[in-house]
């Protein structure tokens, strides 16, 4: 498999941001959907890409172990499950601890009461999480807060009442991964804009691909539809490059969602 990306040296960093998708009891044999048929292709990707920073959403704990397994020993997992005992379906981040230091992480809840777990708000009937780590690159001295997400499917409420948690708890230091279920011209998106976080799709100096939607659900990807999963980066984070991967393993997809990929430098503030 030919990398989108691949590994970067410092000053870049390669952010990757990737719906997995949860592994589902009792479907057919014959679909897409397969978790052990779609894993290898998933650890394929990630093995040639070996982004620094990856987001992950909708990681079961065995899924989330594979992962960590696929990237390598010298890579940092951080979060837990959503429910309020810290297990099932989570949003960890990996960090590869060779080229980081992890300062502090935390995982909060998005809800009117983001420190307890299992909590919801805003119309979400499930919990919604968000892990927060501080990291300091070891090559360039520079330090980052790296934020990864996943935005309730059903509750537009919900959506907006998360963004603006996140940006609130974001600075100017801070890169946002997510599936966050809106499409670009929504409010969610609107909210991130304005408080300081532009799409790096759209600050990019180049895009390695054209504007897929984000979730082709196993099918051939296409253009002019919407684009969920984002990469955003406050004023001290400078893409260089972006693109949404769609590569294939064994005429395999990995995940029912594309990952999105980024080169981002951290430095003064634009």
């Amino acid at each position: 498999m030919t990398a989108l990306v691949g590994p970067r040296e410092a000053p870049d960093v390669h952010v990757m941001t990737f719906n997995i998708r949860r592994r589902m009891p009792r479907i057919s044999r014959r679909s897409p959907d397969v978790w052990v048929r779609r894993a290898p292709a998933l650890r394929h990707l990630l093995r040639a890409e070996r982004p620094a920073l990856l987001g992950v959403q909708e990681a079961l704990p065995d899924q989330s172990r594979y992962v960590r397994s696929s990237l390598g020993d010298h890579y940092a997992r951080l979060g837990h499950g959503r429910n309020a005992n810290l297990g099932g379906e989570g949003c960890p981040i990996y960090v590869d601890l060779i080229r980081f230091e992890i300062v502090h992480w935390e995982q909060l809840w998005l809800s009117d009461t983001p420190t307890v777990p299992g909590s919801r708000s805003w119309g979400n009937q499930i919990p919604r999480v968000l892990v927060s780590a501080r990291l300091r690159d070891k090559e360039t001295s520079e330090e980052l807060h790296f934020v990864n997400t996943h935005f309730d499917h059903r509750s537009r409420r919900s959506r907006v009442m998360a963004a603006t948690l996140v940006a609130s708890i974001s600075d100017e230091r801070t890169i946002i991964t997510g599936d966050f279920n809106s499409a670009v011209d929504t409010l969610p998106f609107a909210e991130f804009s304005a408080a300081g976080f532009p799409d790096t799709w759209d600050t990019a100096e180049e895009r390695l691909t054209a504007e897929w939607g984000t979730y082709p659900n196993y099918r051939a990807p296409k253009l002019d539809r919407k684009r969920i999963d984002w990469i955003l980066g406050g004023a001290a984070i400078q893409p260089s490059v972006v693109g949404i991967n769609t590569a294939r393993f064994g005429g395999t997809f990995a995940s029912d969602h594309l990952p999105v990929q980024a080169v981002v430098r951290v430095g003064s503030s634009r």
